[in-house]
């Protein structure tokens, strides 16, 4: 059951992802009403995935890699899909959103899906407000790198042209701003809610371990890339390289660090 309700749910992102290529930049979404009525059905049938996965197994998509990966492409997309209402000016970013949450639906396509262990330590309330802070802040942090990404493209001839009708670089880069900003308030709450956890399951709030450490590289670097932004006045095409950056840091700590780890997060134990 659960299968057949994602794979229409990754067809319909991967429809929205064609009729963006296909129409491109601000056309995708100014001149047609296609794209996001499919994001919105693709997020509805995931939805009802995930329900079914967490009612059979007893326990939340927190586990295994493509737990992990079926739960942020879901909240990834649920993110960008309410800052697309919200904000009609980062429309267009989808051009450059989509193909990065195909990314994750290819991958997702590919991995493993056989239920993994649930530690007796994620039976606390403390695990779905770590993880909820935690997607807030990647879901932001990928709406600034939607923005960033549109101020590099435009330097380019693919980009000119479909993003001709934006505003001018140093309003999206004070929009990317903003995003980041309110990123970064989440990451903190993130990693306060882990120590927090960390505390009561362990009794200890930080042991270094890998998870851990690249979270706060990861943390490190945003609040760098703000700092530069707001004491350094960087570029809008120095502060979207940055962003990117901090967004590729961000994707390694979710999604690579507590798999290749030999030293599992203590989470996980």
């Amino acid at each position: 059951m659960e299968s057949a309700l994602l794979f229409p749910a990754l067809a319909c992102y991967a429809l929205a992802l064609v009729v963006v290529v296909a129409r491109g930049g601000t056309a995708a979404f100014a001149t047609s009403r296609i794209a996001f009525p499919l994001l919105a059905i693709g997020l509805a049938l995931h939805t009802l995935s995930i329900a079914v996965r967490w009612t059979t197994l007893g326990h939340g998509p927190f586990t295994t890699l493509y737990e992990i990966l079926t739960s942020n492409l879901w909240s990834l997309t649920l993110v960008f899909a309410v800052a697309f209402l919200r904000v009609p000016v980062l429309r267009p970013t989808a051009l450059v959103v989509l193909p990065l949450v195909g990314v994750l639906a290819a991958w997702l396509l590919v991995t493993d899906a056989a239920p993994g262990h649930f530690p007796p330590t994620y039976y606390t309330v403390l695990l779905y407000i770590h993880t909820a802070v935690g997607k807030l802040f990647l879901g932001l942090l990928l709406v600034a790198v939607g923005l960033a990404g549109v101020i590099g493209l435009r330097r380019t001839a693919f980009g000119a042209a479909r993003f001709a009708a934006m505003p001018a670089d140093a309003a999206l880069a004070e929009l990317a701003h903003r995003f980041a900003a309110t990123a970064f308030v989440f990451d903190s709450l993130m990693l306060i809610a882990g120590a927090a956890w960390a505390q009561d399951a362990w009794g200890r709030y930080w042991a270094w371990d890998p998870l851990e450490t690249w979270a706060f590289l990861t943390w490190l670097a945003l609040a760098f890339t703000l700092h530069a932004r707001a004491s350094l006045r960087e570029r809008p095409g120095v502060y979207g390289v940055l962003l990117a950056a901090v967004f590729v840091l961000a994707f390694l700590t979710f999604f690579g660090v507590p798999f290749v780890s030999t030293s599992p997060h203590k989470g996980a134990v």
